[in-house]
């Protein structure tokens, strides 16, 4: 008897889930011929990147596209649009000018661009490469002295992969059906990988690591001029390149640090390890921004109207920093396209919300999501108990896109398997857009985690990789003509529906018990 009132018990509440989370279709319908025959999506990509450049946290770039973001949203007619301060960053920088050739011996231009947050060259200078042969710090001291006016490379004995290797892939069916059936999985571990051979290799990673800091230690103190690496996944030209000095306010600048195309570093070293001596001539010139040294966030909403729902929020957002290479196209003016587009679908469906919902812009994730974290911090959790506080708890759900220019193809769970049956009956409408796969598994390095930690459902989707990780990610081919403009449109159009599913539902977004 027992068990059947169990089973009457489990149905019932299935049938509730199934209830209140039916699919409205006439608002998806709406959804789809905004979002597919109506799309802005490469208008406002075009505006945040070929129009403000490269928005490097603190950079003018940066202001131009939260500026242009902040009046786009104004003229759509959301309300409460503003640059929300979330406290202090530091420094800004951005690259005036670069200039790199290999002079001797014979002409040669070279591909290569400075690290963020690292001083200039003072000039146009000319100088010697020293190639720096050692593989410990001890044998470094040979080089002590030499180093003065120099160009300084380590030693590589790199191999560029050879035959064809496609850049772009999407998921195939078989590796989506594993993301579907796969299971929470146990913590530590190093995911079947033997112990000892894991940490062989990143014992290999420091002594590298430090023995490069150490050059360039000696180099710096010495006076080279710069000091250049490359990055072991770049070929074809991509350069690879990110942070090398410290954004505090109160930190010098660190040496002119850069990083050079494979294929022209290998050609350097090549010559130099034969003796034949080679010379370069570069000037790079950078600028450092001080007179505002705080973080801002782009905010906007749709007021919720139902009575008694309107106070609590969904939450959508991606982050609008990139680095300083490219123009940022696919990380992330790509997921902050999808969601100005998405709110703007939403705006135009003339539908009314019963939940406010609110967008995000975050700044500075690339240097370690303060944009979101900090905002979490000031608004939705208490910093004693590191949990979420009494506004965190009217936060329904947080939507979040950062994984490049691919279609959404699902949606992860982030452990939260309540949310299963909910995300499942919200994908069907969009089965015909190849969007039907829901993985109980997390997925990390993006702004939903600022959420997730504190207990508020966040949640990032299920994108095709495209030619994220291998051509475009932290590169200087992060540019507009990276994007798919249709995996876009279907994107916004999927996240304009969830928003707003999540928006019109009973309760809020099932959590997770606290662990």
């Amino acid at each position: 008897m027992r068990r059947i009132l169990s089973f009457v018990v489990l149905m019932s509440l299935g049938w509730a889930v199934t209830a209140q989370d039916k699919v409205d279709e006439e608002a998806v319908k709406k959804f789809r011929k905004e979002g597919l025959e109506n799309s802005k999506v490469m208008d406002i990509a075009f505006n945040l990147t070929d129009v403000s450049g490269p928005r490097l946290q603190g950079s003018p770039g940066f202001m131009r596209a939260a500026k242009y973001a902040q009046a786009t949203l104004k003229e759509w007619g959301l309300e409460n649009v503003q640059l929300e301060p979330w406290g202090e960053f530091g420094k800004g920088w951005e690259l005036e000018k670069c200039y790199v050739a290999m002079t001797a011996p014979y002409y040669k231009p070279i591909l290569a661009l400075p690290k963020v947050w690292t001083a200039g060259s003072n000039g146009l200078r000319q100088a010697e490469v020293l190639l720096v042969d050692e593989q410990d710090t001890t044998a470094l001291m040979q080089y002590r002295g030499k180093f003065n006016n120099k160009v300084v490379l380590l030693y590589s004995d790199a191999k560029l992969p050879s035959g064809f290797n496609p850049d772009v892939r999407r998921y195939t069916d078989e590796e989506l059906e594993k993301m579907a059936k796969a299971e929470i999985q146990a913590r530590g571990g190093q995911g079947g990988r033997d112990n000892a051979e894991f940490r062989e290799m990143i014992a290999n990673m420091r002594r590298a690591s430090y023995v490069s800091n150490k050059t360039k230690e000696m180099a710096h103190a010495e006076g080279a001029i710069t000091f250049i690496s490359i990055n072991a996944r770049g070929k074809d030209g991509t350069l690879f390149v990110q942070g090398g000095g410290s954004y505090k306010a109160s930190d010098p600048e660190n040496m002119l640090d850069m990083v050079m195309s494979t294929e022209d570093y290998l050609t350097i070293v090549r010559l130099a390890k034969a003796g034949i001596p080679v010379k370069m001539e570069l000037e790079v010139k950078s600028k450092f921004h001080t007179d505002d040294l705080k973080g801002y966030n782009v905010l906007a909403e749709i007021k919720g109207t139902d009575p008694k729902l309107k106070d609590e929020v969904v939450m959508l957002g991606a982050h609008l920093d990139s680095w300083h290479t490219g123009t940022g196209a696919t990380d992330n003016a790509a997921g902050s396209s999808v969601m100005m587009e998405a709110m703007r679908i939403l705006k135009a469906s003339g539908l009314k919300p019963k939940r406010t919902i609110r967008l995000a812009l975050w700044s500075a994730e690339e240097q370690g999501l303060h944009g979101s974290r900090n905002y979490v911090k000031n608004h939705l959790s208490d910093t004693v108990k590191q949990w979420s506080n009494a506004a965190g708890d009217k936060i329904s759900a947080y939507y979040n896109l950062d994984n490049g220019s691919g279609k959404i193809r699902g949606i992860y769970l982030q452990e939260n398997e309540a949310a299963r049956p909910i995300f499942t009956k919200w994908l069907e409408p969009f089965h015909d857009l190849d969007a039907k796969t829901v993985t109980i598994n997390n997925t990390g390095g993006t702004d939903h985690l600022s959420f997730d930690r504190v207990g508020i459902p966040g949640f990032q989707f299920i994108q095709d990789p495209l030619e994220y990780s291998t051509r475009t990610h932290h590169t200087n081919m992060d540019t507009y003509d990276h994007l798919y403009p249709d995996d876009l449109k279907q994107a916004a159009t999927i996240v304009a529906s969830f928003v707003y599913h999540t928006a019109q539902r009973d309760q809020k977004i099932p959590r997770k018990a606290k662990k």
